[in-house]
């Protein structure tokens, strides 16, 4: 059975991000995705230009249209914007009961425009994050939840997931892309405890949507029954290999996408002209 994964979250024109990201990335590992738009974006490779918010009321509708009719496997959440969107979409999830949610807490866009207001970070902590099965902050977002500085060591890379854990959230793997260094390791907390997740920096400039396709990517496993701690570390293979294809690709002038069909496309490499 094809298992059904709903994302909330913004839209990126450019594709490279956002809901376009989730979809392709649900397309990528086997399963049917659904959109639910919280916001619309004038952005592309080089940035953010502008963001217009879809109001509460009707993000709440198109969620609640989705639970009517289909069977929703999980979800996951992306850009959340402002608290009025955050309280919609928590007051429509506690009301479906024990659905596997991802928590990806998009604040800040790549080239730097904040994409969350701050009112919204204590809506989401207080209501959002005891929803959800994991939490997916890179360092920043971690450091902002917990209103603290950023992580400098895996030490305190730990100790803010282990933190943010006792907030609510099931599960949170912090992601150490923003560490200085050859290495970008990812932890993990559970019940289980602490795991690491090694990985090799990769020299590219395109890495334009890998938060929202790293967590549209555990989304997909979890959605299909995958154990957390393989579902982790197939979802890091897939946006590894994305990045490393991402040369597939010619889009943009700035920080461009990653491949997410590489294992679907007959390229070997190069452009797609």
């Amino acid at each position: 059975m094809i298992r059904n994964v709903l994302s909330i979250a913004g839209s990126d024109p450019s594709g490279g991000a956002g809901i376009q990201a989730d979809l392709k990335t649900f397309s990528a590992r086997g399963v049917y995705g659904m959109a639910v738009l919280t916001a619309l974006t004038a952005q592309n490779t080089q940035g953010v230009f502008g963001v217009h918010l879809v109001p509460a009321a009707f993000v709440a509708d198109q969620i609640r249209a989705v639970f009517a009719d289909v069977r929703v496997d999980a979800v996951k959440i992306g850009m959340i914007a402002n608290a009025e969107i955050a309280n919609a979409v928590a007051d429509v999830i506690e009301e479906q009961g024990q659905i596997p949610m991802i928590l990806d807490p998009v604040m800040v866009a790549k080239g730097g425009a904040a994409l969350l207001d701050k009112s919204a970070i204590e809506v989401i902590t207080r209501r959002l994050l005891p929803l959800a099965v994991l939490l997916t902050p890179n360092l920043p977002e971690a450091a902002a939840l917990l209103r603290e500085d950023v992580a400098q060591s895996r030490e305190e890379m730990a100790d803010q997931a282990i933190r943010l854990r006792a907030i609510g959230p099931k599960a949170v793997l912090v992601k150490g892309g923003h560490l200085v260094g050859e290495d970008s390791p990812d932890v993990l907390v559970s019940a289980a405890g602490l795991t690491w997740f090694e990985a090799s920096r990769i020299a590219t400039a395109n890495t334009h949507g890998t938060g929202c396709t790293l967590s549209s990517a555990l989304a997909a496993e979890l959605a299909k029954g995958t154990a957390l701690p393989t579902a982790v570390a197939d979802a890091k293979l897939y946006l590894a290999r994305a990045i490393e294809h991402s040369v597939m690709l010619s889009v943009g002038s700035g920080h461009g996408p990653v491949q997410h069909f590489h294992e679907l496309w007959p390229l070997a490499g190069g452009h797609v002209d």
